[in-house]
């Protein structure tokens, strides 16, 4: 199964964000993109991709472990970015070191429970808001959300999540997300 470690933001969370997207759809361009759903809204803490079944045991007793080992802690959705001109996201600011440790904690249980962590990119707490599916400029999205900041809140837990790629062909199809455990932090 591919798999994937998070921290997920909360309702409230959500809803304002959803909110502070809504004039983005009217922006020239917004019909090349596909916007996340706000339900599979997430912080990716550690991304394992294909995971053989045998090893969700062990890989479950050690997340567990690095959940227990970080505080519950705040964030809030702050500024946004791009990457190119593929990919907009939304950051975060407030506890970001514990956040850190919390995506390193992830990713080493994960390699001790025998699971292969893709470690070509480093951690960067951003939340993917949309990708391009067409030639479209990224930056007057970024820049409408720049000054964004949001309320705070705690995460307080660790999910490890299941991501089911589309199988239909069907143009625009998302992946769909199952969480198939979490922990509370610190406890």
């Amino acid at each position: 199964m591919r798999l994937f470690a998070a921290v997920i933001p909360p309702p409230d969370a959500v809803a304002e964000l959803e909110a502070a997207l809504a004039p983005l759809h009217g922006l020239p361009g917004a019909a090349h993109l596909r916007w996340t759903e706000s339900t599979s809204w997430h912080f990716t803490l550690a991304f394992l991709g294909e995971v053989d079944e045998a090893l969700l045991p062990g890989l479950e007793e050690r997340l567990a472990r690095a959940a227990h080992r970080h505080p519950p802690h705040t964030l809030r959705f702050a500024s946004a970015g791009r990457f190119g001109d593929k990919i907009l996201w939304v950051g975060a600011e407030g506890e970001l070191t514990t956040l850190r440790d919390l995506a390193r904690s992830t990713a080493a249980g994960a390699r001790r429970a025998g699971v292969e962590v893709d470690g070509k990119h480093p951690f960067r707490a951003h939340l993917t808001l949309a990708r391009a599916a067409g030639p479209v400029r990224l930056g007057p999205y970024a820049e409408h959300l720049a000054d964004f900041t949001g309320a705070p809140w705690t995460a307080d837990r660790l999910a490890l999540v299941r991501s089911a790629l589309p199988a239909s062909g069907v143009p625009g199809e998302r992946p769909r997300y199952t969480t198939v455990a979490s922990w509370g932090l610190g406890r």
